[in-house]
């Protein structure tokens, strides 16, 4: 059996990863240097996804989760290369959680909601509604400190058929919200023009959000930083980052407090003041990312058809 070439990468007969050369990476601090090879491999780790994203690092049960979106299911990947459906169909799921316990929480867009789910089991819906009006199109949310959720509410859900239903919104506004699962509070924490996703710095003390408008025709294409005071207050918003080509989709911020977010072209590395570290160039346009694996030095990164990997040296 002949080795299949698939683009630039090498597919290895019976090997669960394939991976290939990634030219052309940009180093423009050399703090980055020390953490990114340039002979780093791309891993190739699963194809055949409509559109994947929202990817979630499970370390108890050592494998990755993620969203796709348009074929409505949940998926897994394992070290071992098996990838298994959790959730088929879906209710349009986006965005995805894991609570302490292995209870996964998710974005759907579908039914408007965040819900709840163990594996094999249905999602229940937790919550649907704000001051009275349907959420809009729950897209991203990761878990806070103080048993919170933290999640943003776009209209891309009921903006497109292909990754919802169209309707038409109940609520004036699009925001970030956080919600208490002890006390069952929903609190509306910041608005934007279309919140995407979202992100803590390792302190706690900074939350990043993108705002994507620009993929409906609005002008948003910036990731946000908010101050993080008591019981989760957002203040002193301010422009933190704009990509050079594209909108800052997903993102990921690691030990360092670096952020990784994605763009149409690859993922821009930047550091906590907003300056440009380098620039990934990727074969195919990434959604988002994760970091994960052994002592969390695998960044994971959706693209619309493929799961891919780097594995980072720190």
């Amino acid at each position: 059996m002949k080795n299949a070439l698939i683009g630039t990468f090498l597919r290895l007969p019976g090997a669960p990863e394939t991976s290939g050369p990634l030219p052309d990476i940009r180093i423009d601090d050399p703090t980055l240097a020390a953490v990114l090879d340039f002979d780093i491999p791309l891993l190739l780790l699963h194809e055949g996804t409509t559109l994947g994203d929202s990817p979630v690092w499970d370390q108890d049960r050592n494998r990755l989760i993620w969203s796709d979106v348009i074929s409505r299911r949940v998926m897994a990947w394992h070290p071992d290369g098996h990838v298994h459906t959790i959730i088929d169909p879906t209710w349009f799921i986006n965005g995805n959680a894991l609570l302490p316990d292995g209870t996964l929480v998710h974005c759907e867009q579908g039914r408007r909601c965040i819900s709840l789910s163990q594996d094999g089991q249905e999602t229940l819906p937790l919550v649907t509604h704000y001051q009275g009006g349907r959420l809009n199109a729950p897209n991203a949310i990761i878990t806070g400190p103080n048993h919170t959720l933290w999640f943003t509410d776009p209209i891309f859900g009921i903006h497109s058929a292909r990754e919802g239903y169209i309707a038409a919104p109940e609520l004036p506004h699009r925001s970030v919200y956080r919600y208490d699962r002890k006390t069952g509070d929903l609190t509306r924490m910041a608005d934007l023009d279309q919140p995407d996703a979202l992100a803590f710095s390792p302190d706690r003390k900074t939350l990043y959000v993108t705002d994507t408008s620009r993929k409906i025709g609005g002008h948003g294409c910036h990731i946000h930083a908010f101050d993080v005071g008591r019981h989760g207050k957002l203040t002193g918003k301010r422009p933190f980052y704009s990509t050079e080509n594209g909108v800052p989709d997903g993102l990921a911020v690691d030990h360092r407090g670096w952020v990784w977010t994605t763009a149409d072209n690859g993922i821009y590395v930047i550091d906590a003041l907003g300056c440009t570290l380098g620039f990934i160039p990727l074969p195919w346009s990434p959604t988002n990312c994760t970091f994960g694996g052994p002592e969390n030095r695998r960044l994971f990164i959706t693209c619309r058809e493929k799961l891919v990997a780097l594995d980072l040296r720190d």
